[in-house]
């Protein structure tokens, strides 16, 4: 399996201000990859250093085998990217504004490939590109960039914030296009804070904090961290009411509640086979097992984070810093 993107142990400092803290990601040919972490955790500092718009301090990248900031013009050319913020030129309109951004990275010498591509994108995004950049509303502005850059083959995507301003039907198209992208051989790194997209696109993910990676892995292979939800009917099949005894015996069995008709309780995602065999055993009804969701690993990975900076009052000065 080849390796499109290599970081290793990438540090980027600002001063003082330590942004990157030896982070390591690896993303592989064909693949979507996650890359997920709070505002300020140094995901765009990332992808400005793979983009060569921005020089690491220390450590390891390569992109396609190649130094990106040095080798940042041969790079553009395999490379598509999309802001999660996108600026326009206000005089021009939405289609010449495509054209500019798709001749910048030289991607238009198969014009009738490309007049082809960028008219579907147009359609399927329901824009009309004749009207102005000074016109566009924020979701509109994003389609510029999405249709710019999948209006063309390129050999990996980075999308930062892709579907910012979309409504959910735009963010289908988006994941549709993607899989049209894949299907061409294309690599994607996507960072996002849309959760469900990141579970609906990623065939891996990478978790990262304070500038380091916490977590990396497949999605199957992350909820290990997780607990999943599980509840059945209160009353046995007869009618009669469950045993307290009997729901309190359930192994591995974590806050456990009786909500009107429904037992619900928690229990660790690679520990739920005895679970399953403890609640057959007692013939319960009404099973509903729903697995954790990216949203839910993501919060519990972060909720020390999210508990300190609740309970402690931050000066002037440091709440200014973190902002």
């Amino acid at each position: 399996m080849n390796t499109v993107v290599d970081i290793s142990g990438l540090r980027k400092t600002f001063g003082r201000v330590t942004a990157l803290d030896g982070l390591d990601l690896s993303v592989a040919a064909g693949e979507v990859h996650g890359f997920l972490g709070p505002n300020g955790a140094g995901k765009s500092t990332t992808i400005r250093i793979l983009l060569g718009l921005m020089r690491s301090t220390a450590g390891t990248v390569t992109v396609f085998g190649l130094d990106p900031w040095t080798d940042a013009v041969a790079l553009h050319r395999r490379i598509a990217y999309v802001p999660g913020d996108v600026s326009l030129w206000p005089g021009l309109s939405g289609g010449e504004a495509i054209d500019l951004i798709t001749r910048l990275r030289g991607g238009e010498n198969d014009r009738k490939l490309y007049a082809e591509r960028r008219a579907h994108l147009c359609e399927v995004f329901q824009f009309d590109p004749t009207k102005k950049g000074r016109t566009y509303s924020k979701g509109n502005r994003q389609k510029v960039a999405l249709i710019a850059a999948l209006a063309t083959p390129a050999d990996l995507y980075i999308f930062d914030e892709p579907t910012s301003g979309l409504d959910p039907l735009m963010e289908a198209v988006f994941r549709d296009e993607v899989a049209a992208a894949l299907g061409e051989g294309a690599t994607v790194l996507l960072s996002s804070h849309i959760l469900s997209e990141v579970e609906h696109l990623c065939d891996r993910v990478s978790i990262i904090r304070a500038g380091r990676t916490v977590e990396t892995g497949t999605l199957a292979e992350l909820r290990h961290l997780t607990r999943t939800e599980v509840s059945f009917a209160s009353v046995n099949p007869d009618g009669t009411a469950l045993d307290a005894a009997e729901l309190d015996g359930i192994p591995g069995a974590h806050d456990l509640v009786v909500d009107g008709a429904r037992v619900k309780f928690t229990a660790d995602s690679d520990a739920i086979a005895p679970v399953l065999e403890a609640l057959a055993a007692r013939r319960v009804g009404g099973l509903t097992i729903n697995p954790p969701s990216l949203e839910e690993l993501f919060l519990r990975h972060y909720h020390d984070d999210i508990a300190t900076d609740a309970q402690t009052p931050a000066s002037g000065a440091d709440a200014g810093a973190r902002r």
